[in-house]
C-alpha cells in the first residue's frame, strides 16, 4: 500500500468495489460523496488526475472504488474474461425503482458472480417508496433480506451524505465473507483500466494490481505491449515506488497503449517481456467487433451514422461495448467509419457523403476539419469521459424517434344549429358546454359518443364578431375546416364537438 495508507489486516487486500445502476439515479453523486469525505491520504483536494479508480478509508480499513463510467466500461474489462471487482454497489433511485438500466447491470452484476449490495439513494425526496423498489427488485430475480433473500439494502441520500458510512460497513462486511487474501508472490499481475496518450508523458495507463508487488523499474506486459515501469502514481498524484494487490496506479513507460480490460504482468528482463507479448499475439482483424454489414441493419429501424476516431484502440473497444447497451425497436446506430488519430478534414467529407455524425474520443481536431463541418452543418463532437460521449450518441439517437402526440382537452360544443357547407368546411352554430373552444385547434365530432370525425376549427365568432376563442356557457358560431374529404360526414344538430390541441413531445431512449 502507499507510504501514507492506513495497515489493512495481515494477509487481507482491500476489497474492490464497482457502482452500477440506472443513468440517473445517482452513481456519479455517491461516488463523489464517498470520495470526498472518505478518501485516503488526505482531502480531495489532494486528487490532482482521475485515473479511474481511488481508494477510501471507513474504520480503519481500505476500500479500491472503480470511478469508472458505470457498467460501460466495467463490461468493456469483462468483455476479456477478467475478474475486475469483487463487490458491485446497485444504484437505485428510491423515487423511480427499477429502470431499463438498472436491470442491464443486475444482469451484468450476476453474470460477474459478484456480490453485491443494493444502495436505495435519493430517500430524501418527497416521491421516495422503498416498498416498491424492493418489490420491483423482486420481479427482477434480487431478493434483498427483509424479503426473505440475501441481498443487503442501505437507504441513503448522496445529496444529504446520509447513511454512507453504514454503505461502506456494509461493503466491508459483504467482502470479508469473500475472505479476500493479499497474494505478494511474483511475478506482480493485474488489469488495465484506463489507456491513454498524454501530451507530455507519452502513453499512460492505469493499472489495479491484483497480485505482488509492482515497482518502478519492473518489465510489463499487457497484451502484446511491453513497457519498463518509468514512473507511478496514486490517484492523488503522489509518486510510489511500489503498489500492492487492490492499489490502482498510474504507469508512465509503455511504448504502446496498452489495451482496457487487459490483463498485464510482469517479467524479469526486457527479452522474456518480449517473448512473452509474442505469445500474445492476437491475429483476429483489428477493430472487428465494430464492422457492420448493411444488410445486417433493419430496413424498420432510422440509422444514426457515425464516424468516430479515437487515441487508442483499446477506446474503440470500450465505446463499441457501451453502444451496445442502449436498446431501442425503433432506432440504432452504425458505425460508417473508424480508425486512431485526430479528427482530420476527411472523417468530415466521410461524414458529409454518408450523413454521419464524426465523435472524436481524446483526439483533436484538425482546424479544416472544424471549419467544413461548421460550413457543411455536419454533427461533430469529441469527448474526454466516455460517459458524456455515450450519452451524447444516445440523445442524437434519441432525436430520431418519432415525436409522441399527445391530446390537451380544450372544451366542447353542442350543435344547436347547422348552415352552409362545402367540400372544404361546415358551418355551425352551438353552445360552449364546457371549457373554451380555440380557433386552429382539432375537433373531434363525435355522435351518440362515438367519433365520425376529426377536423379543425377555421373560424369563431360570437355576436357575429371574429374572435380568437369563446369561452363556456356562450354560444359561437364555428367553420369546421375538413381535414380528408374522403372520410367527411355532415354534421348534425345533437353533435358533440371535442375541442383539443395536439401537443407534440420529443421522446428519448
Amino acid at each position: 500500500m502507499a507510504n501514507n495508507s492506513p495497515q489493512q489486516g495481515v494477509g487481507i487486500r482491500p476489497p474492490i468495489v464497482v457502482v452500477l445502476g440506472h443513468v440517473d439515479h445517482g452513481k456519479t453523486s455517491l461516488l463523489d460523496v464517498i470520495r470526498k469525505s472518505n478518501v485516503a491520504g488526505g482531502e480531495s483536494g489532494g486528487i490532482t488526475q482521475h485515473i479511474g479508480a481511488y481508494q477510501v478509508v471507513s474504520n480503519g480499513k481500505m476500500i479500491t472504488f472503480l470511478d469508472t463510467p458505470g457498467h460501460e466500461a466495467f463490461s468493456a474489462i469483462r468483455s476479456r474474461g477478467a475478474k475486475v471487482a469483487d463487490v458491485a454497489i446497485l444504484v437505485v433511485a428510491a423515487d423511480e425503482s427499477v429502470k431499463p438500466q438498472t436491470a442491464e447491470a443486475i444482469k451484468i452484476i450476476k453474470e460477474a458472480g459478484i456480490p453485491f449490495v443494493v444502495a436505495l439513494n435519493k430517500i430524501d425526496k418527497p416521491g421516495a417508496n422503498v416498498q416498491k423498489v424492493k418489490q420491483d427488485l423482486a420481479g427482477n430475480d434480487v431478493l434483498v433480506e427483509d424479503w426473505g433473500g440475501t441481498v443487503p439494502v442501505i437507504e441513503v441520500s448522496a445529496k444529504e451524505k446520509r447513511n454512507i458510512p453504514e454503505l461502506l460497513d456494509m461493503v466491508l462486511l459483504v467482502a470479508e465473507l469473500e475472505d479476500l487474501k493479499e497474494d505478494l508472490s511474483l511475478p506482480a499481475e493485474g488489469i488495465i483500466i484506463e489507456s491513454n496518450l498524454d501530451k507530455q508523458r507519452g502513453y499512460v495507463a492505469t493499472a489495479l494490481v491484483q497480485k505482488g508487488i509492482l515497482s518502478v523499474g519492473d518489465w510489463i506486459i499487457a497484451g502484446t505491449t511491453v513497457g519498463k515501469v518509468k514512473s507511478m502514481e496514486d490517484f492523488t498524484g503522489t509518486a510510489l515506488t511500489a503498489a500492492r494487490p487492490s492499489q490502482p496506479v498510474l504507469i508512465t513507460g509503455w511504448t504502446n497503449g496498452p489495451e482496457i480490460g487487459r490483463e498485464f504482468r510482469t517479467a524479469h528482463s526486457k527479452d522474456e517481456a518480449q517473448n512473452i507479448a509474442n505469445e500474445n499475439v492476437d491475429l483476429t482483424p483489428l477493430f472487428s467487433f465494430l464492422r457492420t454489414s448493411q444488410t445486417e441493419l433493419d430496413p424498420n429501424k432510422k440509422y444514426l451514422k457515425l464516424i468516430i476516431k479515437t487515441d487508442v484502440s483499446s477506446s474503440l473497444e470500450a465505446i463499441d461495448v457501451a453502444l451496445k447497451q442502449i436498446k431501442s425497436d425503433e432506432v440504432g446506430y452504425t458505425v460508417i467509419s473508424y480508425d486512431i488519430g485526430a479528427v482530420s478534414e476527411a472523417d468530415v467529407k466521410t461524414a458529409i457523403a454518408g450523413g454521419g455524425h464524426v465523435i472524436g474520443f481524446r483526439v483533436p481536431v484538425e482546424t479544416s476539419a472544424r471549419k467544413l463541418a461548421e460550413k457543411e452543418h455536419v454533427g461533430l463532437a469529441t469527448f474526454d469521459v466516455i460517459y458524456e460521449l455515450i450519452e451524447y450518441i444516445r440523445k442524437e439517437m434519441g432525436s430520431l424517434l418519432s415525436l409522441e402526440v399527445r391530446n390537451i382537452p380544450l372544451g366542447k360544443i353542442k350543435v344547436l344549429a347547422t348552415f352552409k357547407k362545402d367540400a372544404r368546411a361546415q358551418v355551425v352554430g352551438g353552445r360552449v358546454t364546457s371549457g373554451k373552444v380555440v380557433r386552429g385547434a382539432f375537433c373531434d365530432v363525435t355522435r351518440d359518443g362515438k367519433s365520425v370525425m376529426i377536423a379543425k376549427i377555421g373560424q369563431v365568432q360570437q355576436s357575429k364578431e371574429d374572435v380568437p376563442e369563446v369561452n363556456e356557457g356562450f354560444e359561437t358560431g364555428v367553420r369546421v375546416d375538413i381535414l380528408d374529404p374522403k372520410t367527411a360526414v355532415d354534421i348534425k344538430v345533437g353533435d358533440i364537438l371535442e375541442i383539443y390541441q395536439e401537443e407534440r413531445i420529443s421522446r428519448s431512449l
